[in-house]
């Protein structure tokens, strides 16, 4: 009869399960399964990469000058492209991103907006894609060759170039051809670009920062093909590994940072700055200054008519940036991670000064230390911070970095702190994306929102006293608090997502939820392990979401689908409400024990609208019972009910109720605060919710009387509604506007 009943309350499960499935229905701890791809020979269910994983590479020798007066690039390039996959390729595609510049391109022409009257005259430039100037971007392709000089047939798609090779690349073969173009560099000031040039009215001078300043390989690999989305602005790059000789010709009085190692310094630099460049590589303890101040100033006034070139060598990148002006002052100092002494460099007009030569090589080293601390030694010889207005952006070994002072000289804590996060970050761009190789275009988060927890991390360990709320669970409750028909989940192509959305959804919400899984889920020792694990498997290779979703999974013996499919795969948000709490001892009168109740000794709690308000009732008296015979089933022995009661003499039994109001499943963090003034935190699972995510009772004895409890009483869940975490209920201002009015 037992089977037979088992039976039919399976067939019921099941029934309900399937009507459910049928219903699309999915439960909150139901594992991720068909939404993430299906583990194969290249990416195993692990997360690692697989035995037959591989990818493409490109090597590229370029030859580009500056023309500072016109502000005109001209370049050539030759690529060989080799094919490690096992697919044979009839043409390849090249990524054109100048041509977001272009007229009639299609982030302009898709652009929506509005005019109303008093708006100012920039609206109609770069905010709007209704652009009144003279300038004309976009790239002019000059030619595209194969090696033997012979023109290859070519399409340009907007921001996609595609090549047809004059036979079918094959498993195990390369290709080698050649491509000329030229570019008006554009007024960062004036179009909101990632590189282009800063002009100094006061001296007439220029500091350049060229990035996407040549045609560039898209990735082709085992989970799309080539990857060849148009490039709208706000999704950046995925990019194919490879080996760089560029040579870069400009004025000989520019400084010119890049990517790579400089391999003529003796063609480009005075006796003096070779010699204190080569003492900088030995120095570790304070920047050594190979251009300084003064120096640069007098360049300024005496512009040379001269040319110098200037050759760099990178091996193994993704990409190729440089920066050049004559105003520039150079510092340098050794950074030791592991056995690599990477040499930290910051290049900056006077007017960042007197914070950049403060703050700038130091923040690289801090950077450096703290996120190979926490993935693996930086491998590169050089790390940049290059210095001009309002901009933020990285590349291999080099960054553009905006914040700086007023023309006094002047600068504020906030400007101080937005400098060294903004150094941090773009430097910690190194390890993601330019090492571990994800998809920018498709998964902004995986670069920008993994990089902004090593950013908050770096800053929270080396610069306590500028630690703020930025991608902590705290700092990133205001955004989930919004209007969830308006938000998009993590998981979102990187131009679907709105401008004014894309800070928090790309950068600080997984940056929170990262912390929530090191601080609160996981634990650090755990979470540091697998974070690293993902960082090493997939460093110089190219991962995805799952890759990561997996690997911390499989590094940890975590169960994290829930924590994926509500962080990453909705919008829902943490709002916890205690709604309900009970307080009983042990009822101590002299009574029948086979009784089924006891009327209450002192009744309910103080209750207001029904419910139980706080404890100054006392507690409701509770009866033990003597447990059945029938309960005991087929075991012999029978429990010592007495030595329960005994156990439970004097004890404070508690009994919490909760609901999820916000959606998002959560752990518990529960303060109690007891009589005697002592208090306790207690952190329970996340998978309390698992058999109902809607509303949890759980019960919890206590030696010592309880006066108060709150729920996420240090503000680490991100719980939206902090009002409603507390017993006795408070009707002054929820615990959320106390805190962030600190």
């Amino acid at each position: 009869m037992k089977r037979i009943l088992a039976c039919i309350l399976t067939l019921g499960m099941v029934s309900q399960v399937s009507a459910q499935a049928q219903q699309g229905w999915k439960g909150k701890f139901e594992q991720l399964g068909e939404m993430l791809p299906t583990p194969n020979s290249y990416r195993t269910a692990s997360g690692a990469p697989g035995q037959n994983y591989w990818q493409q590479r490109a090597d590229y020798t370029i030859q580009v000058e500056l023309d500072d007066r016109t502000q005109k690039l001209t370049g050539s390039e030759t690529i060989t492209y080799y094919n490690n996959s096992p697919d044979a390729l009839n043409f390849l595609w090249l990524q054109l991103d100048q041509n977001i510049f272009a007229p009639k391109n299609m982030t302009s022409e898709t652009h929506t907006g509005v005019v109303k009257d008093s708006i100012p005259a920039s609206f109609f430039t770069k905010a709007s894609g209704v652009v009144v100037s003279d300038y004309v971007g976009g790239y002019t392709i000059q030619y595209v060759k194969d090696a033997s000089g012979k023109e290859l047939p070519h399409t340009i798609n907007n921001t996609m170039m595609r090549v047809d090779l004059p036979s079918p690349l094959k498993t195990g073969e390369k290709f080698t051809f050649a491509v000329a173009w030229t570019y008006n560099e554009y007024n960062h000031q004036v179009f909101d670009g990632r590189g282009g040039y800063e002009y100094f009215p006061d001296d007439d001078n220029y500091v350049y920062t060229c990035a996407q300043w040549f045609p560039r390989m898209c990735v082709y690999d085992d989970y799309q093909g080539w990857q060849n989305k148009q490039f709208l602005g706000q999704g950046e790059f995925a990019l194919v590994f490879g080996n760089y000789k560029v040579k870069i010709t400009v004025p000989s009085d520019h400084i010119v940072g890049a990517t790579g190692v400089l391999q003529n310094p003796k063609d480009v630099l005075t006796k003096e700055q070779v010699e204190r460049f080569d003492r900088a590589k030995k120095t570790f303890d304070k920047p050594v200054f190979i251009v300084t101040q003064e120096e640069a100033t007098q360049k300024e006034k005496t512009k040379s008519t001269k040319k110098s070139t200037w050759e760099f060598h990178a091996e193994n990148v993704r990409d190729f940036a440089f920066a050049s002006s004559r105003k520039f002052i150079w510092d340098a100092q050794a950074v030791k991670v592991g056995n690599n002494t990477p040499l930290a460099q910051s290049l900056y007009p006077k007017e960042g000064n007197p914070l950049w030569e403060k703050e700038s090589t130091q923040a690289i080293r801090n950077a450096l230390e703290l996120y190979s601390s926490r993935t693996f030694d930086y491998p590169y010889p050089v790390a940049y911070s290059v210095h001009t207005a309002q901009q933020g952006m990285e590349y291999p070994m080099i960054c553009f970095n905006g914040e700086r002072p007023n023309k006094k000289g002047e600068y504020s804590k906030q400007t101080l702190t937005d400098l060294v996060s903004v150094v941090v970050h773009e430097v910690g761009h190194n390890f993601f994306p330019m090492i571990v190789n994800s998809d920018e275009r498709q998964w902004s988060w995986m670069d920008e929102g993994l990089n902004t927890f090593l950013e908050k991390e770096t800053i929270r360990v080396r610069y306590p006293d500028l630690f703020a709320t930025h991608g902590t669970p705290k700092g990133i409750v205001p955004f989930m608090r919004g209007d969830k028909s308006q938000m998009r989940p993590i998981m979102t192509t990187s131009d679907n997502i709105r401008r004014s959305e894309f800070g928090p959804n790309a950068y600080t919400k997984p940056s929170a939820a990262l912390t929530i899984l090191r601080e609160t889920v996981m634990g650090p020792e755990l979470f540091d392990k697998a974070f690293k694990e993902y960082a090493q498997r997939w460093a110089f290779k190219h991962p995805k979401p799952a890759d990561f979703f997996r690997t911390l999974e499989d590094a940890s013996a975590v169960d994290l689908d829930w924590f994926w499919r509500g962080w990453f795969y909705s919008t829902d948000n943490v709002d916890v409400d205690l709604a309900e709490v009970k307080w009983y001892t042990l009822n101590t009168e002299k009574a029948d024990p086979e009784r089924k109740e006891v009327k209450a000794k002192k009744g309910d709690l103080a209750t207001k609208d029904g419910k139980p308000a706080d404890f100054s009732q006392g507690p409701e008296p509770l009866t033990l019972t003597n447990t059945a015979e029938k309960l005991n089933g087929e075991f012999r022995s029978h429990p010592d009910d007495n030595a329960v009661r005994q156990k439970l003499q004097g004890k404070n039994i508690y009994q919490l109720r909760f609901k999820n109001i916000g959606g998002l499943v959560t752990p518990l963090v529960i303060e109690w605060t007891y009589k005697d003034g002592s208090k306790e935190i207690e952190r329970i699972p996340a998978e309390i919710w698992r058999t109902n995510e809607n509303e949890v009772t759980k019960v919890f004895i206590k030696d010592k009387e309880v006066v108060n409890i709150v729920v996420d009483p240090n503000a680490e869940l991100a719980d939206v509604e902090t009002s409603n975490n507390t017993f006795p209920k408070r009707e002054t201002a929820s615990r959320f506007d106390r805190f962030m009015a600190k």
